[in-house]
């Protein structure tokens, strides 16, 4: 029992990592219908800026977290504008292709200009200390995760629901040309969804960098892979569906390194991803519902 608590632990501060990097999938696809599989690699990027805003600056964690989702937050705008508004109108398959390439862009030219040597997170600027609770081992690090991740998804929650932002975000994504009929600017509104979905990722790379102690330029493949396979299984373009979807994927992982071999721990989240596809397509949250053509 006290194993499974502890497989408990640590698959809700990894999930909560996955789930900020859902949300910004889930989002972009809701208001655009585009699958941004560049979003991992912008979490890359708020790993390094965080990384060097510690090692440069001497910033303590939370402000080279802040620095990273700024960064992040205008990084993002310039990707929709230069790569996906150009092809707004354009078929699906060709935004998916520039996001592949967009994606492949940031990996190269990030090893091209910094190496492709992974970089170690200084121990200065988290440093670890472990607890014990009736036998469970919780790291400072955990909590650190779990609780910022919780943070920020409640801070989204009340800009979608409370805010005029939010209002129009979900106005855009139920009906774009109505909401232009009503005076929303969508250009607007899509640059505010890449701005904070591109924030949050920034989050999770710097969480990345703590957890893990580890960065490097490939280091959002595969975490971008398993939150879009979050986003889907809790229902592509439904905001609570990707943070369910995130925990669920961290705890499948934890569970299956846990309890049975680690290296089958990607071969179960993406045979998740199968299985919802065969069994429901729409995701936990997601509602069959008749397309417009």
């Amino acid at each position: 029992m006290i194993e499974f608590i502890q497989q408990l632990v640590n698959g809700l501060s990894l999930g909560a990592i996955y789930a900020l990097i859902a949300l910004g999938y889930t989002m972009v696809y809701g208001i655009i219908k585009l699958i941004n599989f560049a979003h991992g690699d912008v979490m890359m990027v708020g790993a390094y800026v965080g990384f060097f805003s510690i090692t440069l600056f001497g910033t303590n964690i939370l402000a080279a977290m802040l620095l990273a989702m700024l960064f992040c937050a205008i990084f993002g705008v310039i990707i929709e504008k230069v790569a996906y508004r150009p092809l707004r109108n354009s078929t699906r398959i060709a935004a998916l292709i520039t996001a592949i390439g967009v994606s492949l862009f940031l990996e190269y030219i990030t090893i091209f200009i910094l190496g492709p040597a992974q970089k170690v997170f200084p121990s200065s600027a988290f440093p670890i200390t472990e607890y014990h609770i009736a036998g469970i081992s919780i790291l400072n690090k955990n909590i650190f995760v779990f609780i910022s991740a919780v943070v920020l998804m409640l801070i989204l929650q009340y800009i979608i629901k409370w805010t005029k932002t939010g209002k129009a975000m979900r106005a855009v994504s139920l009906d774009m040309e109505a909401a232009v009929l009503m005076g929303i600017s969508v250009d607007k509104t899509i640059s505010i969804t890449f701005a904070i979905g591109s924030a949050l990722a920034a989050a999770a790379g710097v969480m990345v960098g703590v957890y893990y102690n580890t960065i490097n330029p490939l280091m959002g493949i595969i975490p971008g892979l398993k939150a879009f396979v979050a986003a889907v299984l809790g229902g592509i373009g439904i905001i609570p569906g990707a943070m369910v979807g995130g925990f669920v994927m961290g705890l499948l992982e934890t569970m299956v390194s846990g309890y049975g071999n680690s290296l089958y721990r990607d071969a179960v989240a993406f045979g998740v991803l199968i299985l919802i596809l065969l069994i429901k397509p729409t995701g936990l949250f997601g509602k069959n519902t008749g397309e417009k053509v």
